[in-house]
């Protein structure tokens, strides 16, 4: 089984913020796949589905950014999932916006969901796609994530969620280098 998961916060409060970009890319990778994420279980918005003779889990935890192991950590251990078959969507305040960065192990760079998973699965050799959404040092950071994206960056964040949900779809065909090899760009 894969299981490809989108980070966020529930709620209408943070709909649309820079923090949920993983929950945007999964809402178009759902609509790519003409699949509903709309069951209840593991803590989390889920649906499973087969693609090409392979079980799959579309995931959008609801236990706040900062437990999101909590929830993929349920799944895994039902499942039987191994690590490899796991890739992790989320923002990056490191990357400007609109460029993302798909690394297969690593730190969580400070991002708090990313880091609980890391910690619940006892491991950093999760697949992830990081999406740029830069970083305003004049303001906290707390603030920063949880606000909406500024109009003159909404092109390149847009597109950034189309690619990145693109992205997750070939991982369901390819190995993770061979996506890191496609989406992992110089340019922007």
């Amino acid at each position: 089984m894969k299981l490809i998961v989108g980070l966020g916060n529930p709620g209408l409060k943070y709909e649309n913020t820079r923090h949920n970009c993983g929950f945007m890319v999964l809402d178009k990778l759902a609509d790519i796949l003409n699949v509903q994420i709309n069951q209840n279980k593991f803590k989390s918005l889920i649906c499973t589905f087969k693609y090409k003779d392979e079980q799959v889990m579309l995931m959008k935890p609801q236990t706040y950014m900062n437990l999101s192991g909590e929830a993929v950590i349920l799944a895994v251990n039902y499942y039987k999932i191994d690590k490899e078959d796991i890739l992790i969507v989320h923002d990056d305040l490191d990357l400007p916006v609109g460029k993302l960065r798909i690394r297969k192990q690593g730190s969580s760079g400070g991002q708090k969901g990313m880091q609980s998973i890391i910690n619940l699965l006892n491991t950093n050799e999760i697949s992830r796609i990081r999406i740029g959404i830069d970083h305003d040092k004049r303001i906290p950071v707390a603030d920063y994530v949880l606000g909406k994206v500024k109009k003159e960056d909404l092109d390149d964040f847009n597109e950034s969620i189309d690619e990145a949900s693109k992205a997750c779809k070939d991982f369901l065909d390819m190995s993770i280098d061979r996506v890191m090899n496609k989406y992992n760009k110089n340019d922007k």
